[in-house]
């Protein structure tokens, strides 16, 4: 890796990027992430909050990285170091909302944690956030073959005009001020900064969109869709 990959800041994605979703990073990926957070600047960038990607890709490999976005880039952190978060709340109308579409959604199964309040946003899931393996394949199943979570989103976008509902991961849906996307983590970046961005949802539905859409429309480097982990790191050895 020579002095020409040094210039590059790499932004990961975690949860379908980094690691299978909702689960541990594998063991002999994370060794070679590891190995290229320390000759490169790598940055994380994810809507789950610190002590869940912690969980995900270990602390050694979270303060491996230069600075990490959680919540979407609304809670930062520089390793323990606290830099800066968002104190939002979700109106009591749109929680009310979104209540009424849980009760009503056709999916029988309720795991519980359907409202996650998170640092300048909100997860919402209609299986819940508690559910269980199996609980969240079987929602991943319906919710492809109904487009459910796509649905809710475009109707409490047109809603709540002031707010913005994207799908994250594979069940649930963030939801947050508008313009409180990835894209924000862009204001600690230099313009003659070349980014190279790796997320596994840049579809224009997507949570990883915005960033995607900011870095190409400036030109600011490449972004690269990724269906999961074993790509990424694929693509960061023919960068190696």
């Amino acid at each position: 890796m020579g002095d020409r990959k040094l210039a590059i800041k790499y932004i990961f994605d975690v949860d379908g990027t980094l690691t299978p979703s909702r689960s541990k990073m594998d063991y002999e990926f994370r060794a070679f992430f590891n190995t290229f957070c320390l000759v490169n600047d790598v940055y994380l960038v994810t809507g789950s909050d610190k002590p869940k990607t912690v969980e995900q890709i270990t602390e050694p490999t979270y303060n491996l990285a230069k600075r990490v976005y959680n919540c979407s880039g609304c809670d930062v952190w520089e390793g323990n170091t606290h830099i800066r978060a968002s104190h939002w709340l979700l109106p009591e109308d749109a929680h009310e909302w979104l209540s009424i579409k849980l009760t009503e959604s056709p999916f029988t199964i309720r795991a519980g944690l359907h409202f996650e309040h998170r640092p300048g946003m909100v997860n919402y899931s209609v299986v819940g956030r508690n559910a269980d393996m199996e609980q969240r394949a079987k929602y991943v199943a319906y919710d492809t073959f109904e487009d459910e979570r796509n649905k809710i989103a475009t109707s409490f976008n047109k809603l709540f005009p002031e707010l913005e509902a994207r799908p994250g991961g594979e069940t649930g849906i963030d939801i947050a001020p508008k313009g409180s996307d990835k894209s924000q983590i862009l204001i600690d970046f230099d313009p003659s900064d070349t980014i190279h961005f790796f997320g596994d949802r840049m579809d224009v539905d997507g949570n990883d969109y915005p960033l995607k859409k900011q870095i190409i429309d400036n030109d600011l480097g490449m972004c690269y869709n990724v269906y999961n982990y074993k790509e990424t790191w694929k693509l960061l050895d023919e960068q190696s």
